[in-house]
């Protein structure tokens, strides 16, 4: 095997530009495809991370009515969904998916929330357990978050975060300053902010649409003054936090079949279910991997086209060399030997086009990345098998030639000397 290698190598470097031109079909082929699937993984990644975030595993569980989610600020809590007891909040806790859970009310407010002549439009009340922060992926940026005994009492305190600081504050610092909600003053306590520094990547008009983001903030209130500022006896939603990205769907639909299991609600379509992110941004995957996978059909017709030039040339290999090949087989060599060895040297022209076709393919991809703007992964898996893809086109095409080598008469190869 190894002097078959080294027999392939050499005729390869004697007739170094025909075989450069033979590989250039396999070349172009994994070129092409390498490129086409490092863009397709590139994608699917800032899909996933897009739609997700980096790290926070956060999954929101909220009550709906058929396919939309309930605001309640506008309708009557519904008749038979009670508040989310803390025996179902234990139990979504000890799922084996779930890494921390926390129970929240919240309002979209367009006025109703003032410091001194401004009016926060269209930011976010939550009200929050001690939880909430933890699980939420949020940080103390600066003062403090409320404590038990302040949710418990019924303490007017409440904690912003950027966002709040800059459209309501004006980016003035906000601690110990008074914000009015619904007509009562809370005291700013602390400023947070997201322990990941993740923001999604938007090229496109379409990204922003779908990415796009509130940027008046959020006003967090201690869960149990939500009766002070709105209404009792409102269902909560839950905030769960799953132990990684893959668990997420898993955490969400087993947390909302619990809190399902504790509501008897008169209207049939009123149920409990979680904003799956993951779901959303496999969907999108998926779309963007259908509709690049033509692309890979297409690319890889010029595979087809170089295994056809590399069964070409070996048959002008074969005979070019008839008569050592006679020479061999009039002195012993079998045939199985002079088949393996044409074999062997188109599986190694080919598999030196392969490796050339993943360099450029990379290369291709970062040019594709660079003046596209489109995200690239380099996808190694795909880059190995697209090597092994390209020997094993080798030794299809070069079967033929093989062949018709291995069964040459040896008395009629020897004339041709």
């Amino acid at each position: 095997m190894f002097e078959n290698i080294r027999l392939a190598f050499r005729g390869i470097w004697t007739h170094k530009l025909r075989s450069f031109l033979t590989m250039l079909g396999i070349i172009i082929g994994i070129a092409a495809i390498i490129a086409i699937v490092s863009t397709i993984e590139g994608t699917n990644q800032q899909i996933k991370e897009n739609l997700i975030g980096s790290g926070s595993n956060t999954v929101d569980i909220q009550l709906y009515q058929n396919d939309w989610p309930m605001e309640l600020g506008y309708t009557e809590p519904p008749c038979g969904v009670p508040q989310i007891s803390d025996s179902a909040l234990d139990e979504i806790r000890a799922l084996e998916e779930v890494k921390s859970a926390s129970k929240y009310l919240y309002r979209q407010v367009y006025d109703g929330v003032y410091y001194l002549n401004n009016v926060m439009d269209g930011g976010y009340i939550k009200g929050v357990d001690t939880d909430y922060f933890t699980t939420a992926n949020l940080s103390v940026k600066r003062g403090r978050l409320f404590n038990k005994d302040e949710v418990s009492s019924f303490k007017k305190v409440c904690v912003v975060d950027s966002g709040v600081v800059s459209s309501v504050f004006q980016n003035e610092n906000p601690i110990g300053e008074i914000l009015e909600i619904g007509g009562d003053s809370f005291v700013v306590i602390g400023i947070v902010e997201s322990r990941s520094s993740f923001e999604p990547t938007i090229n496109t008009l379409s990204d922003y649409e779908t990415y796009k983001q509130d940027d008046s903030g959020n006003v967090f209130i201690p869960i149990s003054d939500w009766s002070i500022c709105y209404r009792y006896d409102e269902p909560e939603n839950i905030l769960v936090q799953a132990k990684s990205t893959d668990d997420m769907t898993a955490a969400g639909k087993k947390s909302a079949d619990i809190i399902n299991s504790y509501i008897n609600p008169t209207d049939s379509s009123i149920k409990y279910q979680s904003k799956d992110l993951l779901e959303q941004a496999q969907r999108l995957q998926q779309l963007s991997t259908s509709t690049n996978s033509m692309l890979i059909w297409i690319a890889a017709i010029s595979l087809l086209v170089g295994g056809i030039g590399v069964m070409n040339i070996m048959l002008v290999s074969v005979t070019e060399r008839t008569a050592e090949i006679g020479l061999k087989k009039a002195i012993g060599a079998r045939k199985s030997k002079i088949m393996w060895q044409f074999l062997t040297e188109a599986a190694v022209l080919t598999s030196m086009g392969g490796v050339l076709g993943v360099a450029c393919g990379i290369g291709l991809a970062q040019i594709i990345s660079i003046m596209s703007g489109t995200p690239v992964a380099i996808s190694w898996p795909a880059a190995c098998i697209a090597v092994a893809f390209s020997m094993v086109i080798g030794i299809v095409f070069g079967i033929l030639p093989s062949h018709q080598a291995a069964n040459l008469n040896p008395i009629d190869a020897l004339r041709t000397n």
